[in-house]
C-alpha cells in the first residue's frame, strides 16, 4: 500500500472509530446519577491518575532532602524507568520498590514525611495527574458521591493526593510507627491485587453503599478483582491484559495515553476542579491500625 494510501485509511478508520463512539455515548444513560449517595468511586492511581508510580516520585523527592545515596537513587530512576516503559505493574519491581522506600523511612518521624509528601506532589507530582482520569473523578464528586483513591502506593502519600485533587480519602499501604516513628516494616501486606477489592469491599459496607451502583477506576490487571465488585467498572490507559478482559466483559474504556477514547465510554467530561472536604479511610477499610 502506497503511503498516502495508508494515510487515507488510517484517517478512514479514525472516522468510524469516532463515530461509533459518539453512538455509544448517546446511548448510555447519565452516569454518574446525580444524588446517588449509595453510589461511590474507586480510583487507582498509579498510571491510572497519574502517570507512572507514587513511590517512584516520592523516592527522588526524598533524594532530593539526602534521605539516602546516589546509587540508591539509581536504582529507583531504572525502576521508574522500567514502569514508564511497560506501562504495567510488576510484582517484583514494586515490591523491591517498596522495601527500598521503608528501608529509608525506617526512623523517620510520621510527621516529618507527611510534611515532606506535600512538598514532594508539588514538586514531581501535580503535573503528572491525567486531566481526564481528574474530570472522571469530578464528575463523582459534582453528582454528590464521595470518590476515594486506591492504591499499593504508602497511604501517607495517597492521603496528600487525595486531598490534593479535592477528593474523600484514600485507602494505601500502611507502614508501621510505633511512638509516631516508622519501623520500617508494613502493617499487615500491601494494598495490590485482590487486597484492594477486600478493602473496597469494607469500606462499602461501613460507608452503606451499594456496590452494584459504585464504579471502578483502574489501568492494570491486577486490579481486575476490585473492578469486578462494582457495577460500574472502568479501564483507564489500560495495559494488554485488562484492555482484553474489558472488551470481553464489555467494560468501558478510555485512554488519555493517545488524547483519544479508546472505546465506548459513558461518563461525560466535567469540567472544574471542585474541592469536598476530604479525609483517610485506610483504617475503615482494612480494619487495621498502627501500634
Amino acid at each position: 500500500m502506497l503511503a498516502g494510501e495508508a494515510s487515507a485509511e488510517a484517517a478512514r478508520k479514525s472516522s468510524e472509530e469516532a463515530q461509533e463512539t459518539a453512538r455509544a455515548d448517546a446511548e448510555e444513560p447519565a452516569f454518574p446519577v446525580m444524588g446517588d449517595t449509595s453510589a461511590a468511586a474507586f480510583f487507582d492511581l498509579d498510571n491510572t491518575v497519574m502517570q507512572g508510580a507514587a513511590i517512584f516520585h516520592f523516592g527522588r523527592g526524598l533524594y532530593k532532602r539526602k534521605f539516602f545515596e546516589t546509587r540508591d537513587l539509581a536504582r529507583f530512576a531504572w525502576q521508574q524507568a522500567w514502569f514508564r516503559l511497560a506501562g504495567v505493574e510488576d510484582p517484583e519491581h514494586m515490591q523491591d520498590a517498596r522495601d527500598s522506600a521503608l528501608s529509608i523511612v525506617k526512623g523517620h518521624r510520621v510527621v516529618e514525611l507527611q510534611t515532606i509528601g506535600e512538598e514532594i506532589y508539588d514538586e514531581y507530582m501535580a503535573d503528572r495527574i491525567w486531566p481526564g482520569t481528574r474530570a472522571l473523578a469530578q464528575a463523582h464528586l459534582d453528582a454528590g458521591q464521595k470518590v476515594w483513591l486506591v492504591t499499593a502506593a504508602p497511604v501517607e502519600i495517597a492521603t496528600v493526593i487525595a486531598r490534593r485533587l479535592g477528593l474523600t480519602g484514600a485507602l494505601g499501604t500502611v507502614a508501621e510507627s510505633v511512638d509516631g516513628i516508622y519501623t520500617g516494616r508494613l502493617v499487615g501486606e500491601p494494598l495490590h491485587g485482590p487486597a484492594k477489592a477486600e478493602a473496597v469491599r469494607a469500606l462499602a459496607s461501613a460507608e452503606g453503599l451499594d456496590l452494584a451502583r459504585c464504579a471502578a477506576y483502574s489501568d492494570s490487571h491486577n486490579d481486575i478483582p476490585m473492578l469486578s465488585l462494582v457495577g460500574h467498572p472502568y479501564a483507564i490507559n489500560p495495559d494488554a491484559k485488562l484492555r482484553k478482559h474489558a472488551r470481553e466483559k464489555d467494560w468501558r474504556l478510555r485512554d488519555y495515553r493517545t488524547g483519544r477514547k479508546a472505546a465506548k465510554v459513558g461518563i461525560p467530561a466535567a469540567a472544574g476542579v471542585g474541592a469536598v472536604a476530604g479525609g483517610t479511610a485506610a483504617a475503615i477499610a482494612l480494619s487495621r491500625r498502627r501500634r
